[in-house]
């Protein structure tokens, strides 16, 4: 599989984990990654294959991937919603497919409105239980 860098339009090459962490202990260490040397952009692999889990990110890319998760998963890590409808929900507050409403395929500007989305309904229920 061929995955474009869409930061400088390089090829990436796919590479272990322990190429772009620098440890092999990590849990990342054995995983698949599309890694641009250029940019120091990359993206995971599902697991066992070498289909991307997502878009190529820079490390701000990254960090509001997690942030974005970080948010929205306790939605349903906290069972406010099953894991599906908590996905149903996103995309439409997102106003998108919910079968495109993957955190690794957000760009930034996605990302920033899913935080501000999923602390909202966190706020509201939260508000909601003090009432």
């Amino acid at each position: 599989m061929e995955v474009i860098c869409s930061y400088c339009g390089q090829l990436t090459k796919l590479v272990q984990g322990s190429k772009i962490y620098k440890v092999h202990n990590k849990p990342y260490s054995k995983k698949y990654f599309y890694h641009c040397q250029d940019c120091d952009a990359y993206v995971g692999c599902h697991r066992g294959t070498d289909k991307p889990l997502g878009t190529i990110a820079n490390n701000r890319l990254r960090k509001l991937r997690k942030s974005c998760h970080d948010s929205f998963d306790k939605i349903w890590k906290n069972k406010h919603l099953s894991r599906s409808k908590a996905y149903k929900w996103l995309a439409s507050e997102l106003n998108i497919p919910t079968k495109q409403c993957h955190i690794g395929m957000f760009d930034e500007e996605m990302c920033m409105i899913a935080i501000e989305k999923s602390n909202q309904y966190l706020s509201n229920i939260i508000n909601t239980a003090e009432e």
